[in-house]
């Protein structure tokens, strides 16, 4: 029986931006517990991304009324800044934006998502919206990892946009392979284990 390497997914030397990074089954932070978070800037002056399975009871409309999609919906991107909308997209044909990382795009234009609300075949499940993010200043998201909260994986359009969000946290520990399924159901409180 092969043993489980937990430390090499628990590298900081494997941080760039494009990763997500899957929260340790038994973190207890109330902002990150069983949450993925999609790593969009990872460099010296601190880290920035956001929590993809945290939705809100808000869409599109309640944040900017000229902008009503019933179905695109804003989720909890992390605890700072909750006064800033950020976007996360697969569609820079139409938006723009920065790719970060395997056809994921963060950022474009608000203007261009508003002249396209009459086109049927806008696709809403490309797009991610946020209130706020999660951030790190230099050295702690290194810390955090070195402590064994976060684990490192690459990113899969599938988990990003086509998980529901109660499934993101498991489809991501999936992805890392089968030696690591045994997560999924381990509780959130250890005591009960």
């Amino acid at each position: 029986m092969e043993l489980l390497d937990w430390h090499k997914l628990m590298r900081a030397d494997l941080l760039k931006s494009g990763k997500l990074l899957i929260a340790q089954p038994f973190m207890q932070d109330a902002h990150f517990s069983r949450t993925v978070v999609f790593l969009c800037e990872y460099g010296e002056e601190g880290s920035l991304g956001f929590i993809l399975n945290q939705p809100t009871a808000l869409n599109i409309g309640d944040l900017l009324p000229e902008l009503y999609y019933p179905s695109l919906n804003v989720n909890q991107g992390g605890p700072v800044q909750l006064d800033t909308l950020h976007m996360l997209h697969r569609m820079p044909e139409r938006i723009g934006g920065i790719e970060v990382d395997n056809g994921v795009y963060w950022g474009g234009s608000f203007d261009a998502l508003q002249s396209q609300s009459s086109d049927a075949a806008l696709n809403t499940a490309d797009i991610m919206l946020f209130v706020g993010y999660a951030g790190w200043s230099p050295g702690q998201l290194e810390q955090e990892i070195s402590d064994g909260s976060w684990l490192i994986s690459d990113v899969s359009q599938h988990v990003v946009f086509d998980t529901a969000p109660e499934d993101v946290w498991k489809a991501a520990v999936l992805s890392l392979g089968k030696e690591y399924s045994h997560l999924v159901n381990m509780p959130v409180n250890p005591g009960l284990n």
